[in-house]
């Protein structure tokens, strides 16, 4: 790898072993602090992508994953797969309840549509590419345009190479852009699901808290053409053969040991400006609690007494339901800290530091200004178009998608829009094919209306007269009028029939233009107003790309001058964490985390209502004190969940926790909920990673689910 500010920014003799997300190229520069958590594998043998353990990592898209067979099984939590297993469950059939289990691979089901499994291939700097001579002098829009153009061009050399996935990554707030080469398996089935009493067993009361009897975990299987190639789903497909998976560890967990996890966190903010900070915790999340709260009791309310529109929206209400309570977690943590006024502080030493030489003043000063002003006109029209954002039905969204889609295909495809090009039609597909199992128009509507009433009752100005005009919304229009305006334009489409839809997909923008369809008729009148809209949104888009990397080349180039490393924030590309098994002491109120629960607890726990649904068939194996093998001595009980000192955050769901030797010791899928503003801020006192331990993983699909054909397959029968 090519020198660059990510190597300098590495400075091994100040990382603390239990934070930092670090890119795998990084690992060599933390050797010593690796070496001295106990891992006994090469940390430069870390940075092979196709070599083990990397080779066998993989992401979801959205969620992580490892191959754990040679035959393209792989293990992911419970929740990442759910959606799946919903879109395969029906109220007569409900594998969301009962579990699912494919005793061959002729029982294997397709996963939803657009389910992927991509596996890292490669991992190039191309930041001179991205940002090449005649981009760095634009500005603006221009900017933008000019990136794109060079990322688009970039990700057409790389996809030359069939069925692979190419994404240009940005690192450091666009200080630095790295290409990413990924094969894309696109034929992905289910084989393996617990019951719900298993996989989300203590559900939304025991999210991000601890203790914790959570058996979150699942199996997908990858499926490639007989001549090992990418390919859509089909019965003469054949398992993919990983390079390498990741076998299981023979030896149980106990407190101390060494732990690594590898995978794909979606997203942190630890470089964000104080504004930034105050934005969103003062504003932002805010906002988003009281909007997830109200969507909440609007699904629950128009799905009552109906199975199968319940069924339809389980994967929706488990993911708002999940971030609602990390929202509110966060807020909870940032209203009892010192957050902003630290995050203050070090933005003022910052600029102090810039402001000491005339060298520094004049490379740095004038954008950290700007970012500053920038921000803050961004934050503004965030605010001014929540509403807005969450007004649209579904049916006008993929309308308009569709209608863009059939207006880009009039151009060449290296000239059309990112998101439109010809690469992107599977996952467009995908998306319309997955509407048919998560979409009732009752229940949209509903949430259309919630929404809508509260948009349209803001000022003129603070609306979009574009959205206005195309769904006839005016000035002083009661919940009634807009009730009748929704059913009106629902009414007057078809576009809740799934073949009726799907149809759409492949016309011609004449076709879309003459249609009487409501939702199409819509979507083309706003079409204009909404790409003068993207224009604006791009203008600031390019100034903040400029600011904001000069801003983080100052930050870096001032916490290296403390000795202080700077890793970047979490972009959903792959990161390594490492740390050891631990509880933790709670302090002042007197409580103390041990590192493991085990089965005794979910005996305790389970009441048989609500959250607390375990299958007869798992309590009955625990009264009988069925352990086999997987007794830990110590615990006198088989372990379920435990605690690490990991620094995870959404999008390591699912990932592969290894042992100091690369050994399997199970899967990440959680944090507590007291330290998940690390996302932010982050606490080496607080902060701990929840997971789910192997050897519980291992009884369940052994003396519950009677999984004995996989546990072969994984090694350890």
């Amino acid at each position: 790898m090519k020198k660059t500010l990510i190597a300098l920014a590495v400075l091994s003799n100040v990382a603390y072993a239990d934070e930092g997300m670090w890119m795998p190229q990084q690992l060599p520069q933390v050797a010593k602090q690796l070496k001295a958590a106990g891992l006994k594998l090469d940390p430069a043998a870390l940075t092979k992508l196709t070599e083990f353990p990397m080779g066998a990592i993989v992401s979801l898209g959205g969620c992580s994953a490892s191959f754990v067979s040679p035959q393209g099984l792989v293990a992911t939590n419970h929740h990442c797969i759910y959606g799946s297993v919903a879109h395969n469950s029906t109220p007569s059939n409900d594998l969301l309840a009962n579990g699912f289990l494919a005793k061959s691979i002729d029982e294997e089901l397709p996963a939803s549509p657009g389910s992927r499994i991509f596996v890292t291939k490669e991992v190039s700097n191309v930041s001179t590419q991205v940002i090449n001579a005649e981009a760095a002098k634009l500005t603006g829009k221009k900017r933008i345009d000019a990136i794109e153009k060079n990322e688009k061009a970039l990700v057409a050399a790389c996809e030359k190479d069939a069925g692979h996935r190419c994404t240009v990554a940005s690192y450091y707030g666009g200080l630095e852009f790295y290409l990413i080469k990924q094969l894309e398996i696109r034929d992905v089935r289910l084989v393996h699901a617990p019951a719900a009493g298993v996989g989300k067993f203590g559900g939304d009361t025991d999210n991000w808290m601890w203790p914790r009897h959570t058996g979150d975990y699942g199996f997908y299987r990858a499926y490639v053409s007989k001549d090992g190639k990418s390919a859509d789903f089909s019965k003469d497909n054949i398992p993919y053969v990983p390079k390498h998976f990741l076998k299981l560890a023979k030896d149980g967990l106990k407190e101390g040991d060494f732990a690594m996890v590898l995978g794909y966190p979606g997203r942190t903010n630890r470089h964000r400006l104080p504004s930034e900070v105050a934005y969103t915790f003062d504003w932002s999340y805010p906002a988003f609690v009281k909007a997830s709260g109200e969507s909440l009791a609007i699904i629950a309310r128009e799905t009552r007494d109906n199975p199968d529109t319940t069924l339809k929206y389980a994967s929706r209400v488990a993911s708002i339901n999940n971030y609602y309570k990390n929202r509110q977690g966060m807020l909870n943590s940032y209203a009892d800290s010192d957050f902003l006024a630290r995050k203050t502080k070090e933005h003022t030493e910052l600029k102090a530091w810039v402001n000491a030489t005339p060298s520094r003043t004049g490379e740095y000063a004038k954008d950290i200004a700007q970012i500053e002003q920038l921000i803050a006109q961004r934050d503004a029209q965030y605010k001014r178009d929540f509403f807005l954002n969450s007004s649209s039905p579904s049916m006008l969204s993929t309308a308009r998608n569709l209608y863009r889609l059939a207006k880009e295909s009039d151009k060449a495809d290296v000239e059309r829009k990112a998101g439109y090009q010809l690469r992107d039609l599977p996952r467009i597909k995908g998306r319309l094919d997955g509407i048919e199992r998560s979409y009732d128009a009752k229940v949209d509507k509903a949430l259309a209306l919630h929404s809508l009433t509260q948009y349209a009752a803001q000022s003129t100005p603070n609306r979009d007269a574009n959205f206005d005009a195309a769904l006839g919304i005016k000035d002083g229009m009661s919940a009634a009028d807009l009730k009748n305006l929704l059913d009106t334009l629902y009414a007057g489409s078809k576009l809740g029939d799934q073949a009726i839809r799907s149809a759409w997909m492949g016309k011609s923008s004449s076709e879309f233009e003459a249609s009487q369809d409501s939702f199409i008729k819509a979507a083309v009148a706003m079409y204009e107003g909404g790409l003068k809209r993207e224009a604006q949104d791009e203008e600031l888009d390019g100034n903040i790309q400029q600011a904001y990397a000069n801003y983080m080349k100052a930050k870096i180039a001032f916490m290296n001058s403390k000795g202080q490393a700077v890793y970047p924030d979490a972009n959903s590309t792959l990161r390594v964490t490492f740390g050891k098994v631990a509880g933790r002491d709670n302090g002042a109120d007197g409580t103390s985390w041990t590192a493991f629960t085990t089965l005794k607890g979910i005996a305790a726990k389970a009441t048989g209502t609500g959250d607390f649904k375990a299958p007869a068939a798992q309590l009955a194996a625990i009264k009988a004190k069925d352990y086999g093998n997987y007794v830990d001595p110590i615990l006198k009980a088989v372990p379920v969940n435990y605690l690490a000192t990991l620094d995870i955050t959404g999008g390591n769901s699912g990932s592969a926790a290894v042992n100091a030797k690369g050994e399997f010791i199970g899967l990440a899928f959680d944090g507590t909920l007291d330290s998940i503003i690390s996302d932010w801020d982050f606490n080496k006192a607080n902060t701990r990673t929840i997971l789910v331990d192997l050897r519980y993983m291992l009884w369940e699909m052994k003396y519950v689910d009677k999984a004995d054909k996989l546990l072969k397959e994984i090694g350890a029968e």
